[in-house]
């Protein structure tokens, strides 16, 4: 299937590898995937993806047409056969660490370490940076919309927003890593065990003669479930023929106008009606910002569905996220690798991350360290999950998946969630990885010099 295809990389992946294996460049090499900045206005983000990327692992292959497209390319053409026959045999077999989905990361810390043999590590590249990117992209800002709507009903919307198909499943599951309860994506819903949410569109009303036809005819299919939307033509004019048709709603929807001033009024009708209990259901282009000034306003919004800002966030639409050799063993012997350019240094070697916290549960502090050496009461965050190309941690839910998010940001100080202020999360390098990227700095120097 196309998304299992070798060809999901980009082109000068596969001229390294064919480089590696025509001059007999063998090497086991470690990559780790981390990134370098937040984007504005974000304090932490939310790693998502990983089920996709560990999937993708165990089942990638190249097919005889994807092959033969491959030497029919100009750039290999003075490449040997012994290329194309590996790519034919090819599988991943390397071992893989990994943030769990869910959990929340800083800059410089790795959220996935890949060790195998150099070609695959160098194959795998694209697809793991687009997978991870994208999906924790998309859960990160779903975090914060659920903290915005505090306490409040959050449903991803994006599907029809989403740039294409199978960018609406992905976005749908990493909002939900995110926090939210649930999707419209149906097809979200059945592959990956989520609750799905539906009121009703303007058509639905227009097709019918009047507002009391279509709200009668939609409780009449939905008795339990109907969220029925008052926008159409006039808010009040639709609240009181509900009211008067004397059959209580699951819920009503706004989606447009004045929100707060709409909401407060529908709600005191509502219950002058006696329906306490019927939900008010609001969206129409929300983000964190908007229902942030909403409720300050004194909305009266039971749920919110977002679905632009979730599926294709404007204002942090990528993720700056990179994929490093730090480390490569040849003939039993260890090289560590950095980048050393002065506006991208990188840090050699693999690495933990240790998180710390105070008497009260509550996060202060990481620490990237180098594998091996001692947590000092610290959590580590990496933890296998493939080995020899199987992966050995089993899958988890998204309901596993959204508390762990959700319990990762309850136990983070409150100055980190404030939407409108950035606050940075302080990180810091053991002295072991600041002694070993000054050892390697010195190695390329010395070399430079021969």
């Amino acid at each position: 299937m196309l998304e299992h295809s070798g060809l999901l990389t980009d082109l000068y992946e596969l001229t390294m590898a064919a480089g590696y294996l025509q001059t007999g460049f063998d090497a086991r090499a470690t990559f780790e995937l981390f990134v370098r900045h937040l984007p504005a206005k974000r304090n932490y983000l939310v790693t998502a993806g990983l089920e996709q990327a560990l999937e993708f692992l165990e089942q990638v292959h190249f097919t005889k047409d994807e092959i033969s497209y491959l030497r029919r390319h100009p750039i290999f053409c003075n490449i040997r056969d012994e290329f194309f026959d590996y790519l034919e045999r090819f599988r991943f077999s390397g071992d893989v660490w990994a943030m769990p989905e869910g959990s929340l990361v800083f800059p410089g810390e790795p959220m996935l370490r890949v060790v195998a043999p150099i070609i695959e590590g160098q194959i795998m590249e694209t697809y793991l940076l687009a997978t991870l990117s994208y999906q924790t992209m998309i859960s990160s800002k779903a975090a914060r919309v659920v903290t915005a709507a505090e306490g409040r009903q959050i449903v991803d919307f994006g599907a029809r927003r989403a740039h294409g198909s199978e960018a609406s499943l992905l976005a749908a599951r990493a909002a939900s890593i995110g926090g939210c309860e649930g999707t419209s994506n149906v097809l979200a819903g059945q592959q990956f065990g989520m609750d799905t949410y539906g009121t009703q569109a303007h058509s639905w009303v227009m097709a019918h003669e009047n507002e009391t036809e279509a709200f009668r005819h939609f409780l009449d299919a939905f008795p339990t479930h109907a969220v029925l939307l008052l926008d159409t033509y006039d808010v009040r004019v639709a609240t009181k023929t509900i009211i008067k048709m004397g059959r209580k709603p699951a819920g009503v929807r706004l989606d447009s106008g004045d929100l707060a001033k709409d909401s407060r009024w529908v709600r005191r009708e509502l219950d002058r009606a006696g329906w306490t209990d019927v939900k008010i259901f609001a969206s129409g282009d929300l983000d964190e910002y908007r229902i942030t000034k909403l409720l300050a306003k004194g909305a009266a919004i039971d749920a919110f569905g977002v679905g632009t800002s979730l599926a294709t966030p404007g204002d942090a639409p990528h993720l700056n996220l990179i994929y490093k050799l730090v480390e490569v063993e040849r003939a039993g012997q260890i090289r560590e690798a950095a980048k050393l350019s002065a506006a991208k240094v990188t840090y050699p070697g693999r690495k933990q991350v240790f998180r710390y916290s105070n008497g009260k549960c509550q996060y202060q502090s990481d620490k990237i360290a180098l594998e091996g050496e001692p947590a000092n009461g610290g959590e580590p965050m990496l933890i296998e999950v493939m080995r020899g190309g199987q992966r050995i941690a089993p899958a988890e839910s998204i309901s596993v998946l959204r508390g762990r998010c959700i319990n990762s940001l309850t136990r983070l100080p409150r100055r980190f969630l404030q939407i409108n202020r950035t606050a940075v999360y302080p990180v810091r390098y053991s002295q072991r990885l600041k002694t070993m990227l000054e050892k390697v700095r010195q190695r390329v120097r010395r070399a430079a010099k021969k």
